[in-house]
């Protein structure tokens, strides 16, 4: 994606934390030290044809909104869906019933995989509704 000149700043934290803004102040994508550039979960609302979507079932959502990792039995079970993806894919976190995805993370493994071990973490878990990042006001 080309950016250049869209962007007017970065705002840099002490945890290593790059955030890209617009002019009008809102905040778009965020990376850790030198990784890929990820879209806040307030983007990926409006664009949310940005990340390609792995669904977790209910019963994950409120372990997935308190910051915990996806793990891979609730990307399998009833309720839940996966998008083929290899493993280092940056994902949308949908969860059953919701229209509008709750977290933005990283597949620890490809979707085959997950399906196949069923066990251990599938997707870590970058940036979710209420957090830090999500409670960040636009910068003027």
């Amino acid at each position: 994606m080309h950016l250049k000149g869209f962007i007017n700043f970065c705002l840099y934290s002490h945890d290593h934390i790059e955030i890209l803004v617009n002019g009008a102040g809102e905040l778009l994508f965020f990376r850790h030290r030198e990784r890929e550039w990820i879209p806040t979960l307030r983007l990926l609302h409006k664009y949310p044809f940005f990340l390609p979507w792995e669904q977790v079932d209910k019963g994950a959502i409120r372990f997935v909104l308190s910051g915990a990792n996806i793990m891979c039995p609730g990307l399998t079970s009833p309720g839940a869906k996966m998008t083929p993806v290899p493993k280092g894919t940056v994902v949308a976190v949908m969860a059953e019933g919701k229209q509008h995805a709750l977290a933005v993370g990283m597949t620890a493994m490809s979707t085959e995989d997950i399906a196949k071990v069923n066990k251990g973490i599938g997707i870590e878990n970058y940036h979710y509704l209420n957090d830090g990042l999500w409670q960040m006001k636009p910068v003027k």
